[in-house]
C-alpha cells in the first residue's frame, strides 16, 4: 500500500488534472496523464467516457456517502447474485484466488477470511452467507472499494466486453461504457438461454453500430426484472439506454478514459 506521503503527491498530481483526488492511480488518471504527455496507450480494450464511468459508480454505490452509511459490509442484491462488497464486487461469482488477490493488503485479515469464506456462493446460499458476515466486525473501506474497481474490475469486464461484442470499439465512448456496465452487471454469459436473449441479440447490432436498436434491446431486457421487488435494475437499463441514444463520436481526448 502506497505511503501517506506517496499517496498526498498522487492527489496533488490529480488535483492539477482535474479528476478526483483519491490517490488511486487507476485508468482515470493514467489516462489523463498520457493526454497530459501526448503518450498513446498500447494496451486497452475499450474508450469509455469518465461520464460513463461515473454513472456505473453511481449504479453500483449511488454517493461515497451512501457507500459509507451502507455498503461498507456485505450485501446482497437479489436474484442470482452472491454477496457483494465494494463496488459491486460479486463474491459468488469469483474464485477464492482471485478475491485474495484483489483484496489481500486492502482489508483485514479477518475480513479478507470473510470475503473467501463467501466465494462461490448464489442465490438463497448467499443470501445466508451475507446474514452472517453482517454479524461480524468485517468492513470494507471506501478507498479500498476504489482500488479494486478501476485497477482489477473494470480492466477484467472491459477485456470480457471487448471479447463478447466483437465491432463495440467503433460505438461512441458513452456507447462502450454502458456496454461494460451491462456485462458487469450481468455478466459475460451468452448461453441459448431466454433470460439472455437480449444479450446475444447485441452481439449484431454492435456490429451494425445502430444506437438505436442498441438501446431498445437494453429496455427490452426490463422483461426479466418486472414486478420482482427489483427495481434499481429497471432504473440501470433505462438510464444505460438513454445514455446510449445521446451518445456521440466526439469527445475530447481528456474525457476518454482507456481500459
Amino acid at each position: 500500500m502506497a505511503s501517506s506521503s506517496l499517496t498526498n503527491r498522487i492527489k496533488r498530481i490529480q488535483r492539477h488534472l482535474g479528476v478526483t483526488a483519491d490517490g488511486i492511480i487507476g485508468p482515470v488518471t493514467l489516462s489523463k496523464i498520457e493526454h497530459a504527455i501526448a503518450l498513446p496507450s498500447q494496451d486497452y480494450s475499450l474508450r469509455v467516457s469518465t461520464r460513463g464511468l461515473k454513472a456505473i459508480v453511481k449504479f453500483e454505490v449511488s454517493s461515497r456517502a451512501n457507500y459509507e452509511r451502507n455498503l461498507t459490509k456485505a450485501t446482497w442484491p437479489g436474484g442470482e447474485s452472491g454477496a457483494t462488497v465494494g463496488i459491486g464486487y460479486d463474491l459468488g461469482y469469483a474464485s477464492k484466488r482471485k478475491i485474495e488477490k484483489d483484496w489481500k493488503g486492502l482489508v483485514s485479515d479477518q475480513t479478507l477470511k470473510r470475503l473467501l469464506q463467501a466465494a462461490g456462493k448464489t442465490a438463497d446460499s448467499a443470501k445466508k452467507e451475507v446474514s452472517r458476515m453482517r454479524r461480524t466486525q468485517m468492513k470494507v473501506p471506501y478507498e479500498a472499494a476504489m482500488k479494486v474497481f478501476f485497477k482489477s474490475t473494470l480492466p477484467h469486464y472491459a477485456k470480457l466486453t471487448r471479447k463478447v461484442y466483437p465491432g463495440i470499439e467503433k460505438l461512441p465512448p458513452d456507447a462502450q461504457a454502458m456496454l461494460l456496465s451491462l456485462i458487469y452487471n450481468r455478466g459475460s454469459s451468452m448461453a441459448n438461454r431466454d433470460s439472455r436473449r437480449e444479450m446475444r441479440a447485441l452481439r449484431a447490432l454492435v456490429k451494425k453500430q445502430n444506437l438505436t436498436t442498441i438501446a431498445n434491446q437494453f429496455i427490452a431486457m426490463k422483461r426479466l426484472w418486472k414486478n420482482k421487488g427489483l427495481s434499481g435494475l429497471l432504473k440501470r437499463r433505462d438510464k444505460e439506454a438513454s445514455i446510449i441514444r445521446k451518445a456521440r463520436h466526439r469527445y475530447k481526448d481528456s474525457d476518454i478514459v482507456l481500459l
